[in-house]
């Protein structure tokens, strides 16, 4: 059976695999203070044109959502994200296990608008209990979001410009990053990114690595001591080099964008594919994510040959049905896919 159900069910890149072998016998410092690590590090800062930035090794989205947010909110601080926020649907409360609200306001097409947190903030300022209230301290958004849509320039340079107006942090979540910016509709650069955001990181669990994903706090501004905080939140690898090695890999000879360039591609086609067959989208995305609009009965017959994701009832006869590309999708795929219609 084929698997178009997301895009971390492979394991990793040849080229990673290979240098975590290559190296598997060497001793290095641990922690975060091997050669690997500190040369993936450069490489990141290079790439973002940041020599400011400071870049931290987690293991995982939802440990490094939870561990970045906690550590740059205050107390008694929220963060505000969209209804459809990975953070607010699809990570179990791990932020408000953290001791911090998830504050969730309305979105559209999966990506926040600056006009609505602008309206939300004055509401607050104007209505806030002198206390009684959970303060907004944080903004989150995903690039690209959980619909597969993305952001454009003036879109994330208006949010931020909101954002610094009301001294708000702008965290950007980047699990599919690549995937985004490889898409013929992103003009966001890693550049741009780091110079219109406060903190972001760059995911590489779903795009070639084994585990793993890259904090970049943008502006020299990571909290004190913030491996401290990552041990807190059992987030700091003793084999820093784990993840360091991959990241170095996936960063030399712009492997990182190849592989996401690739998914995009099988992506389109794959789109035009079920275009062409006649089937509706649920939304227009330009990413590795494709919702397609399926009927009830169909879907039950192709759950048979293919592993998707139900993503929700379109109504009362049809199903949103979630297919999905990642660096690893080969044509061969594709063509089997294509065969199940036949």
């Amino acid at each position: 059976m084929i698997s178009f159900e997301c895009d971390y069910n492979n394991g990793a890149h040849p080229e990673v695999l290979k240098r975590l072998i290559e190296t598997n016998n060497e001793q290095t410092l641990c922690y975060d203070k091997d050669c690997y690590t500190k040369s993936a590090k450069d490489k990141i800062k290079l790439a973002c044109d940041d020599d400011q930035a400071d870049v931290f090794f987690l293991t995982s989205g939802t440990q490094t959502n939870a561990t970045v947010i906690s550590s740059l909110l205050k107390s008694y601080e929220g963060v505000i994200a969209i209804n459809s926020g990975h953070i607010n649907v699809h990570e179990s409360g791990a932020v408000e296990y953290t001791g911090h609200k998830v504050i969730a306001i309305e979105g559209k097409n999966g990506k926040m608008e600056a006009k609505a947190l602008r309206s939300y903030m004055e509401d607050f300022t104007a209505n806030y209990n002198d206390g009684h209230s959970v303060y907004p301290g944080m903004v989150y958004i995903s690039l690209p979001t959980e619909l597969g849509t993305i952001y454009n320039a003036k879109e994330l340079e208006l949010l931020y410009n909101v954002c610094r107006e009301y001294d708000l942090i702008l965290y950007v979540d980047g699990a599919r990053l690549g995937y985004g910016m490889m898409s013929q509709e992103c003009d966001i650069t890693l550049p741009f990114l780091s110079k219109h955001c406060d903190v972001f990181y760059i995911g590489g669990t779903k795009q070639g690595a084994l585990c793993g994903e890259a904090v970049v706090f943008t502006h020299n501004n990571a909290p004190k001591n913030f491996i401290a905080i990552q041990k807190q939140h059992g987030a700091l690898l003793a084999k820093g080099r784990l993840i360091g090695i991959q990241f170095d890999t996936l960063f030399t000879d712009n492997l990182y964008f190849d592989l996401s360039r690739h998914a995009i591609n099988m992506a389109m086609k794959m789109k035009k594919m079920f275009a062409e067959k006649g089937y509706k989208f649920f939304i227009d995305s330009p990413t590795n994510q494709q919702f397609i609009i399926i009927n009830n009965d169909e879907v039950e017959r192709i759950s048979q040959k293919v592993i998707f994701t139900h993503w929700g009832p379109a109504d009362q006869n049809n199903t949103i049905c979630r297919f999905v590309t990642s660096w690893a999708t080969t044509e061969e795929s594709l063509k089997e896919l294509e065969k199940i219609w036949e």
